[in-house]
């Protein structure tokens, strides 16, 4: 026989009951999903929309600048050809966070652009502008140009973009004399480095370019 305190409770009542552990257990889960979903179509697309928008305005607003005779708010310009025709994207000063979101940003303890030693920029391959995401396809013999106010300097690379993985701890990319077997030597060249993550997502190695000066051009403005 059926529970007579049972049929007669309203059915509106028995909906109203507390809602059990495995339904909230569910509907966390779906809220932590759609977190992580955002966070990472934040990462992969919304910080590229930003960083390439700022890249866009540092890189007018210094050629607006140059073209006064002035410095601009980027000491220069990385232009690539292989990466494409209208490929130009700023340099600025420092290897943190913030910068490496607006551009390429340049090692300071390095050499100048053009200059003796070893120039050296890293950049994101993927999120915030992702400026070298075509790193892979560099190729022994490419060119790099690094222009600023006064002159464009031209690098050729040594290698290409896949040959040389080291793990982000070695230094010598860093050096003045970027090679493993050069440490504390002094500089006797012009030379560039790039630096980028080796893989598309979270990795502890980076791919490294060097280039060599080959021509230096002054730019009258």
């Amino acid at each position: 026989m059926s529970d007579v305190s049972t049929l007669d409770r309203d059915p509106g009542e028995r909906e109203k009951r507390p809602r059990g552990v495995v339904f909230w257990c569910g509907v966390l889960l779906i809220v932590v999903g759609l977190g992580l979903l955002g966070y990472v179509g934040w990462q992969m697309f919304g910080t590229n929309v930003v960083s390439r928008h700022e890249a866009g305005q540092i890189r007018e607003r210094t050629e607006r600048a140059w073209e006064r005779g002035e410095e601009g708010p980027s000491r220069a310009l990385l232009h690539v050809p292989r990466f494409g025709a209208s490929y130009s994207v700023p340099i600025v000063q420092g290897f943190t966070d913030d910068n490496l979101a607006k551009g390429v940003a340049r090692y300071t303890d390095g050499a100048k652009a053009g200059g003796l030693g070893n120039y050296v920029l890293a950049g994101h391959r993927v999120t915030h502008g992702e400026p070298f995401s075509k790193f892979p396809d560099l190729r022994k013999g490419d060119l790099v140009e690094v222009e600023t106010r006064t002159a464009t300097y031209t690098y050729r690379l040594r290698n290409s973009g896949t040959d040389t993985i080291v793990d982000f701890t070695t230094a010598w990319p860093l050096w003045p004399v970027p090679s493993p077997s050069a440490k504390g030597a002094a500089p006797t060249q012009h030379l560039i480095t790039l630096l980028t993550c080796s893989e598309l997502f979270h990795t502890d190695d980076r791919s490294v370019v060097v280039g060599d000066l080959v021509k230096t051009r002054k730019v009258d403005r």
